[in-house]
């Protein structure tokens, strides 16, 4: 690998602790073992890396990183803090489907760790999983916290050692410098450790300026983009800062479809309408497939909506011909065969211009059509997004083609392995993000434990 400035940087500080008596390396702080692997993300795939690593392998003194004051955060707000564990799909080629970015890469690695694993895996430690019929699978108590627990109970019981507030600055092969170790990790304050192993399990970032510490590796990186946004929906008016259909907000519609204009893919399942636009599984969905192209276009595109998925625009003219035969005298506003949310169905009639008091028998032929169309296509500008903070998934990472799906290792350093997000895979919504940190997160601690084996 060719040293870069800050990669000779860190290799002179490097020989410089090495040579100083009185440095800040931390390496003697921890018992003399046989080999060291240090964990660098305190999220689900790195806890799943230092787990499993620890289990096989009596021997080895494993430390995990974590850079904030905060473990698991993302496995705290999953699925609204009860966390969505995985997926109740057991067919591997199914299952690759689910991920825009890395299908040909999880094909691979579902193999060895897949959702069936999962469940036996978190069963046998007490915590066993609940399938919903969507498919999403969530421990029986319907807590976070379960997952958590047991993730910690385990660390602690095969003694992992966890450092918070651990910011890694830069990794050094120093195989020259400390011929003992393969790795010298400089964190914050000036620290310093080394170790034999590593896996990075950092989670995605948002710029890739924020992957240069391991590009001075050697790797190259897919550019991140967002994944799993919602849409914003503004007015177009400047006195109307958001389209009125946001006045609804709370309303869920279980199943409905959605298209974004000029594309061939489109989403079908629940949609939340909120204060600033839509959100729910299918909006998620479509902006993790569409997430490169939405970037490019600046998240600025038209939607459109069909409310009853069941109906086409000629099946729908059919079906209002039988009501207004049945129900001629009736308010339209009174019999909602839609079965849409009551208040959508309020909202469809008056952008369809159809006043609370017309009859079915009095329904013009304009208004009509109207209705038809807001029903089956109803037509929004999209501009803007909005990412959760803690659940924000990133498309983009490190190159899977440098990366052995067999082991997790780096294809370019020997014992330099990677977990979950970091690398150029992401899933849609509903516990595939999860299962890839599991599965990831499992290969690259067995692929430890058999090296120091």
């Amino acid at each position: 690998m060719k040293d870069t400035p800050i990669v000779s940087l860190l290799s002179k500080i490097i020989v410089k602790f090495s040579e100083d008596k009185e440095s800040s390396d931390l390496s003697s702080h921890f018992p003399a073992r046989e080999s060291r692997l240090i964990v660098i993300g305190g999220g689900a795939a790195g806890f799943f890396c230092a787990i499993n690593a620890a289990r096989l392998t009596p021997g080895l003194k494993v430390i995990l990183l974590e850079k904030t004051n905060k473990l698991l955060s993302k496995v705290k707000v999953s699925g609204g803090g009860r966390c969505n564990v995985t997926h109740a799909l057991f067919d591997i080629t199914e299952m690759s489907k689910r991920y825009p970015r890395g299908q040909n890469f999880v094909k691979k690695t579902f193999h060895q760790f897949f959702t069936t694993d999962t469940i036996k895996w978190f069963e046998e430690r007490g915590v066993p999983l609940k399938e919903e019929k969507d498919g999403r699978m969530f421990p029986v108590t319907d807590s976070s916290q379960s997952i958590i627990n047991c993730l910690m109970k385990e660390a602690n019981g095969y003694g992992v050692e966890i450092m918070m507030n651990a910011e890694v600055k830069g990794i050094v092969n120093s195989s020259e410098t400390k011929p003992q170790k393969a790795f010298s990790v400089l964190l914050n304050e000036s620290r310093m450790l080394t170790a034999d192993f590593i896996c990075i399990a950092t989670g995605g970032y948002p710029k890739s300026s924020m992957f240069q510490w391991l590009a001075n590796l050697g790797h190259t990186i897919a550019e991140p983009v967002p994944s799993l946004f919602t849409f914003n929906l503004p007015a177009g008016q400047q006195e109307l800062p958001k389209h009125p259909i946001t006045a609804l907000m709370g309303v869920s519609v279980e199943n409905a479809k959605i298209k974004i204009e000029g594309s061939k893919l489109s989403e079908e399942g629940s949609v939340l309408i909120t204060h600033w636009g839509l959100s729910g599984p299918a909006v998620l969905r479509l902006s993790a497939w569409r997430a490169r192209e939405l970037k490019i276009m600046n998240y600025e595109f038209r939607i459109h909506i069909n409310w009853m998925p069941q109906f086409n625009e000629q099946r729908l003219k059919s079906e209002f011909q039988t009501f207004r035969g049945s129900f001629a005298n009736k308010r339209i506003s009174n019999h909602n065969f839609s079965f849409l949310p009551n208040r959508l169905w309020q909202f469809l009639l008056g952008q369809s211009g159809i006043k609370e008091e017309i009859r079915w028998a009095d329904l013009n032929s304009k208004n009509e059509n109207l209705l038809i169309t807001n029903l089956v296509d109803y037509a929004l500008e999209v501009k803007g997004k909005t990412t959760f903070k803690e659940e924000f998934v990133t498309a983009g990472g490190i190159n899977l083609s440098e990366i052995d799906a067999n082991t997790m290792m780096s294809k370019k350093i020997s014992n330099l392995y990677f977990a979950g997000e970091v690398m150029d895979v992401d899933g849609i919504t509903g516990g595939f993000n999860f299962q890839h940190a599991w599965t990831s997160g499992w290969i690259a601690g067995k692929a430890i434990a058999e090296q120091v084996a």
